[in-house]
C-alpha cells in the first residue's frame, strides 16, 4: 500500500480528473522520462485501491486478477477514444463498443427500494459480486459524458514529451502537471542555448 500511494502521489492529478474518472483511468498509466513507465493498475491490489480511492469500490473487496484486466483493457479503449477526439480522427468503432458494452451491462438506474422504518427510497443496488462492473460502468458513463460535454473541447494531450498522459485545458496551460512544464520549458530554454552556441 505504501509504495502505491508514494507511486501515485508521484503523479498528481492532471486537470480535469477529479471531475472526470474516466480521465483519472487514462492517465493511471503513465509514460516517465527515461523510458520508465508506472501502472496504478498493474495488480488487482493497486487496481482495488485506485478504485476505492475514486469511492467506485470498497476498500478490500477482494478483486481479481480478471477484474483488474478489465479495468486496464478499459482504459486502453477509453485511451484511443481521448486520443480521437483530440486528433481530431474518428474514433475506432471497437473502442466505442468497449464503453457502450461497460455502460450497459449493469443496471445504473436507481430502483425503488422500502425500508420498513423509513420508507421509499431509490438506490443503485451494487451486490460484491458485480463491483467491477458497476465501477466499469461509472467510468464508461463518465467518458460518454466527457467526450460529448463542453469539457470536449477543453481536453489535450500533455505537450511534454514522452508524458502520455491528458488534461483539460485551463487557458494556456498544455502540461498535465508543473513537473512535465517545468521540464518543457527547460527543454526549450536548452535547445535555445544551444542554438545560439
Amino acid at each position: 500500500m505504501e509504495e502505491f500511494v508514494r507511486e501515485e502521489a508521484a503523479l498528481p492529478a492532471s486537470p480535469g480528473e477529479a471531475e472526470h474518472p474516466a480521465l483519472a483511468l487514462v492517465n493511471s498509466a503513465v509514460t516517465l522520462p527515461g523510458g520508465h513507465t508506472a501502472d496504478l493498475l498493474g495488480t488487482p491490489a493497486r487496481a482495488e485501491q485506485w478504485l476505492a480511492r475514486r469511492g467506485l469500490a470498497p476498500a478490500a473487496a477482494g478483486l481479481a486478477e480478471v477484474c483488474a484486466t478489465q479495468l486496464r483493457a478499459l482504459r486502453e479503449q477509453v485511451r484511443s477514444l481521448l486520443a480521437s477526439r483530440v486528433a481530431g480522427q474518428p474514433a475506432l468503432p471497437a473502442a466505442v463498443t468497449a464503453v457502450n458494452d461497460a455502460m450497459t451491462r449493469v443496471s445504473t438506474a436507481p430502483l425503488l427500494l422500502w425500508d420498513e422504518k423509513t420508507g421509499p427510497y431509490r438506490a443503485t443496488p451494487h451486490p460484491t459480486t458485480a463491483i467491477v462492473e458497476h465501477a466499469l460502468a461509472a467510468i464508461a458513463a463518465d467518458a460518454a459524458d466527457l467526450l460529448t460535454s463542453p469539457d470536449a473541447a477543453r481536453l489535450t494531450a500533455c505537450a511534454s514529451p514522452p508524458c502520455n498522459r491528458f488534461l483539460l485545458k485551463h487557458g494556456r496551460r498544455q502540461w498535465c502537471s508543473t513537473r512535465c512544464g517545468d521540464r518543457a520549458r527547460a527543454a526549450r530554454a536548452y535547445a535555445r542555448r544551444t542554438a545560439t552556441e
